[in-house]
């Protein structure tokens, strides 16, 4: 992107300067990324400030925000990763073993810690054996009344 004063200056009265981040103050989308009014379009915020004042984002690769503020378009706290990396840093994943924050989960939504004696993994996440028996407990119940005729 080119470096045109009117661009810049738009877009950093767009800005305020908070300890080290760049909080973008103007629209923002429903995860709270900053989205930019630009040639008709409304691209993110921190992809513009990465290109202004670092590089041109190389194909593939997504800007990873390393102080975790969404908000943020300090281009010294983005870093151009994969998205494989992008996720393995992030908070949150599709599934339940992907990203920093379930990895590192002590104990499941019921409360029973997650021990390798109380731990299943399967090939999309790991389970609570305890939640995974009481399911399959009331789950056999249920079915033995169905055959008795009793309506659940």
């Amino acid at each position: 992107m080119e470096l045109n004063p009117k661009i810049i200056y738009r877009f950093m009265s767009k800005v305020i300067k908070t300890g080290n981040c760049w909080e973008w103050t103007s629209l923002k989308d429903k995860d709270g990324y900053g989205r930019f009014w630009l040639n008709g379009k409304k691209p993110l915020a921190h992809r513009i400030s990465y290109e202004l004042f670092k590089e041109t984002i190389p194909q593939g690769l997504q800007l990873d925000h390393l102080c975790k503020n969404h908000a943020c378009v300090n281009p010294e706290h983005l870093e151009a990763v994969t998205c494989k990396e992008n996720i393995r840093r992030g908070l949150t994943g599709t599934s339940p073993n992907t990203g920093s924050f379930n990895r590192n989960k002590t104990h499941c939504p019921q409360g029973h810690e997650y021990t390798k004696e109380n731990t299943l993994k399967q090939k999309n996440g790991r389970y609570c054996r305890k939640c995974h028996q009481i399911k399959h407990r009331i789950r056999y119940k249920n079915n033995k009344l169905k055959l008795k005729g009793v309506n659940i």
